[in-house]
């Protein structure tokens, strides 16, 4: 059996709660196994042998219809997972920063954004590829004022990304 991530964007902000429990009742319900959820901002590992693309239909027409709003989710296998947090290429012990790394749903996703993070000011935004997400390393404290953050908050990303800390994704790993 395969090991998944699923990384849920935009729950438990903006008035869209999905307790960590009902969340894995959902997926245990979908017939996943060995669920288990990682703190309480959208994310859950379990077993499945199904495609990336069945998982992600399944799983976000299950919280639509549990929860009711409009459900984004992005799977991972736990290796590409890891292999996305062992790739972050900026220092990430360095306090003053942020060490995010952005989710895609397809590499075309990432090169766009990568190819328009060129344009900006890299001592601000420093933003590098990755297998499957883009790296992002911004100063504490203005992962909302950026260009960079302006950017990937467009509408038009938000059925494509996701973004998490690094510590939170070394979270989701252990």
């Amino acid at each position: 059996m395969t090991e998944w991530v699923a990384l849920l964007r935009g729950v438990n902000v903006g008035g869209i709660t999905v307790r960590s429990a009902d969340l894995r009742e959902v997926l245990t319900g979908l017939g996943l196994t060995d669920v288990r959820t990682i703190l309480a901002s959208g994310n859950a590992a379990f077993r499945a042998d199904e495609s990336r693309t069945h998982l992600r239909t399944r799983i976000e027409k299950a919280l639509r219809d549990r929860f009711a709003y409009d459900a984004w989710v992005l799977v991972f296998r736990r290796d590409e997972l890891a292999a996305a947090a062992a790739g972050f290429p900026f220092d990430a012990g360095d306090d003053s920063r942020q060490p995010w790394l952005l989710f895609c749903s397809d590499a075309a996703t990432r090169d766009e954004l990568v190819a328009a993070a060129a344009s900006l000011d890299a001592t601000l935004d420093p933003v590098a590829a990755g297998p499957g997400v883009v790296y992002w390393n911004p100063p504490k404290g203005s992962t909302t004022d950026t260009p960079f953050a302006k950017l990937i908050a467009r509408r038009v990303y938000k059925e494509r990304t996701t973004n998490r800390n690094l510590r939170t994704v070394l979270k989701i790993l252990a």
